[in-house]
């Protein structure tokens, strides 16, 4: 890392603190499914799930630069509201691994980073064009995850229909391993550059930036504390996701991390910040829901779907809240 103003190095390290607490919250998104039917152990999933994120870091930037660039203008966001952005984050993405509910560290950074801005310079500063793009691909994810589950579910069904389900567990139960390495790589491309973008947007706010270009460092960096945070397991949402909604079998895992890898693969690839943990389990949902409804532990999906609701209010307020705190203080 280049010498760096202390206030920048401060960002630098709590960005890389939440992206550590995103790699941890969302390990499940890679391997509930994987080690729910027991094809992995979870040792093997974290593993696997840590290596793959890494991996899927250095494949683009599109997704940083929405992040850095499209939600408010990087040259007027300082680095004190980048700092309780991330620590708005971080207390939500730890609220709720302590409650086991995979709530989306993607809602919790952009409600952290907009409720910030709002406190400290006024709406205006925000961009309502780029904005508008970041919530709509982040509501739509759940909608085209739930879809594309159940159509590669149906899909599998009808391509397998004579065989036997001996046959269809030894098979799905091989190409299982190869769905969920998708999706651990597929979570990385995502996932990684959100602290990507928060780091450049404050190097960009310090001048050490004149363009918004992700540095390697920053790259590197943010895979590395991607990849740490999912080694360590979030064991409680790992069986929230992998137990709690529905009973998966190796197709099941196999048709959902599929599923949910093209729907976040696509999505970084247009530079829209989705949810990884909105897709995965909304494409669960889908998969459970071609069986039949009552195949899927609405329940559970509920408090499921009331924690991504507040998720953008909560911490939109805790990042205001921390604002008005900083200014009390003479920060």
């Amino acid at each position: 890392m280049p010498d760096l103003p202390p206030l920048v190095v401060l960002v630098v390290v709590v960005a890389l603190v939440f992206d550590f607490s995103n790699g941890w919250h969302d390990s499940a998104n890679a391997i509930a499914t994987v080690v729910s039917t027991r094809v992995l152990s979870p040792l093997q999933g974290v593993l696997m799930a840590a290596v793959l994120n890494f991996a899927g870091a250095f494949w683009g930037t599109a997704v940083a630069k929405t992040i850095g660039t499209d939600i408010a203008d990087p040259e007027v966001v300082d680095q004190v509201v980048i700092v309780v952005a991330l620590v708005a984050a971080i207390s939500w993405n730890l609220f709720t691994q302590y409650k086991g509910l995979p709530s989306s560290s993607s809602h919790a950074l952009i409600g952290g980073l907009v409720g910030a801005v709002v406190a400290a310079h006024g709406a205006a500063v925000l961009k309502s064009e780029g904005l508008f793009k970041v919530l709509t691909a982040l509501l739509l994810s759940p909608l085209a995850g739930f879809a594309v589950g159940a159509f590669v579910m149906l899909l599998i069904y009808w391509s397998f229909a004579r065989a036997s389900p001996t046959t269809v567990n030894k098979i799905f139960g091989k190409a299982q391993i190869a769905s969920a390495a998708l999706m651990a790589f597929s979570h990385g491309t995502n996932d990684a550059q959100k602290a990507m973008g928060i780091i450049t947007m404050a190097l960009v706010s310090a001048d050490y930036l004149t363009t918004f270009d992700v540095p390697t460092w920053v790259i590197v960096a943010a895979a590395s504390a991607m990849a740490l945070g999912t080694a360590m397991g979030g064991w409680k949402i790992i069986k929230t996701l992998g137990l709690g909604m529905y009973h998966m079998k190796p197709v099941n895992g196999f048709a959902a991390e599929t599923a949910a890898a093209f729907v976040l693969l696509g999505a970084a690839h247009v530079g829209a910040p989705v949810s990884t943990t909105h897709t995965i389990t909304s494409t669960i949902m889908g998969v459970g829901a071609t069986r039949r409804l009552s195949a899927v532990r609405w329940g559970v999906a509920g408090k499921i779907v009331l924690a991504w609701v507040f998720t953008l209010p909560c911490t939109a307020l805790l990042a205001g809240l921390l604002i008005l705190l900083v200014r009390a203080a003479g920060g």
